[in-house]
């Protein structure tokens, strides 16, 4: 009977209640065209990793402004165009704080960077690379921003 219970609890009734994934926004930064493309990354603050620029909705702003933002905060993009819809998304097992894992479905804005600045607000904690999109696949942990990479 126990068994039973756990399945049941398990199948049916634990998917009902799930907590819906977070939403977050991400920026792809850009420059060149063609086999000139490259593709800005920087590493994570706090596992050194390689990911586009993200971060939590912003409120006041659309999700192509808070994307911009998260371009400027965190890897220096001071003018860019940035798309105004999403040119795709991914998720990913965030850790909280908290000690807690939350999967975060987020949004990609592209921003074709036009300046960049040397003095940012998270320059100290972030290191920054231009590389080929095909480079930035292979540097990227997570397999739905890998295949979005391949592609551009």
């Amino acid at each position: 009977m126990g068994n039973a219970l756990k399945k049941a609890w398990e199948d049916y009734v634990s998917p009902l209640i799930k907590r819906p994934a977070r939403v977050q926004v991400a920026v792809l930064c850009y420059k060149g065209n063609g086999s000139d493309k490259k593709v800005l990354l920087v590493t994570s603050r706090d596992t050194g990793r390689w990911i586009l620029p993200k971060g939590w909705p912003i409120d006041g702003k659309d999700a192509p402004s808070a994307a911009m933002q998260e371009a400027w905060e965190e890897a220096g993009v001071s003018e860019g165009e940035v798309s105004r819809k999403a040119i795709g998304q991914f998720s990913y097992e965030k850790k909280m704080d908290t000690g807690g894992i939350e999967v975060c479905e987020t949004s990609i804005f592209a921003v074709n960077v036009k300046k960049l600045e040397d003095s940012f607000p998270e320059a100290a904690e972030r290191e920054r690379k231009w590389v080929t999109p095909t480079e930035a696949a292979n540097m990227v942990q997570e397999p739905e921003l890998q295949a979005i990479l391949e592609e551009l």
